[in-house]
């Protein structure tokens, strides 16, 4: 190796033009994220009459009509919310309780077809949930579930509930199995130890559980497409469906990106609140052993 070749690769860009080019290459792509968010929120607030596909990056004027737009549209807004609301946090609440339990036990207890069950919950993960839509339409209108938001709500948490046992699952086993001799050893029961010990060294995970769980429920738009039939029932991904086509079809952009822009703000909401433990749920487990 020459000496030419040795001095190129000890070549390293010194600390401030390694700092500039991460930061250049950092916002660079932050722009490229914010910008489609920039584009609807400034398509939200202009005109109903000046809202093109493309919008008008220095408006004359701003309004607030096409939110208000909203409140007019079928049930409105307010019933939508309500609706997605009920069915996200249902699911969301759903799946965390169901998952620690099954966790719990997966971890922490040794039964006959332990091995079985949990292969079960991954084949579910490889099944889309489209597939078997039609049998769930039918299972549910004979139990008198269909277009019932609880109905919608149970189908999120069964779809949703192999995804969280998973997180779980590798936060559970993360836990030092000293921990629950401890805890036997002062008298606490399975119950007690899972309640008190346990929950709170996976709070990461569980609020990961509950982050993902509301965000795919509140998005989901196939499900509440087909399960949903009454208008008052719609979801707000359905009901931006609804207000897409305007006078002899023409897309009301206005009222669209409206609606677009209130049904991000929970997920975005969210997202920034839990962000520290949404990364470290993801993580728990990923250093075992």
């Amino acid at each position: 190796m020459t000496a030419t070749t040795l001095n190129a690769s000890r070549w390293r860009p010194a600390p401030a033009l390694a700092a500039a080019i991460y930061y250049a290459v950092a916002g660079a792509i932050t722009l490229a994220f914010l910008f489609p968010v920039a584009w609807v929120l400034l398509s939200s607030l202009q005109p109903i009459a000046g809202v093109p596909a493309e919008p008008d990056w220095l408006p004359s004027w701003l309004s607030l009509h096409n939110y208000a737009t909203l409140t007019h549209v079928g049930a409105g807004l307010w019933r939508y919310l309500w609706n997605s609301l009920t069915v996200a946090i249902g699911s969301a609440l759903g799946v965390a309780a169901i998952a620690s339990l099954a966790a719990y036990g997966f971890s922490r207890f040794r039964f006959i077809g332990r091995r079985l069950a949990f292969m079960l919950c991954l084949v579910a993960l490889m099944v889309p949930f489209q597939t078997v839509l039609t049998p769930l339409f039918i299972v549910l209108r004979l139990v008198g579930l269909q277009n019932s938001l609880i109905g919608l709500g149970a189908v999120y948490t069964t779809f949703h509930l192999p995804l969280g046992i998973m997180i779980m699952l590798a936060a559970f086993d993360a836990v030092p199995r000293a921990l629950d001799e401890a805890a036997m050893i002062d008298g606490a029961g399975s119950v007690n130890l899972l309640w008190r010990i346990l929950l709170p060294l996976v709070a990461p995970s569980l609020v990961t559980v509950v982050l993902i769980n509301f965000i795919a429920s509140w998005n989901e738009f196939l499900a509440a497409l087909i399960l949903m039939t009454d208008q008052s029932n719609y979801t707000m991904p359905v009901m931006l469906v609804t207000i897409s086509f305007g006078y002899l079809g023409a897309v009301d952009w206005g009222a669209l990106q409206a609606g677009t822009v209130i049904t991000m703000l929970p997920c975005l909401a969210l997202t920034i609140a839990f962000q520290r433990y949404y990364v470290q749920g993801l993580l728990a487990g990923s250093t075992k052993g």
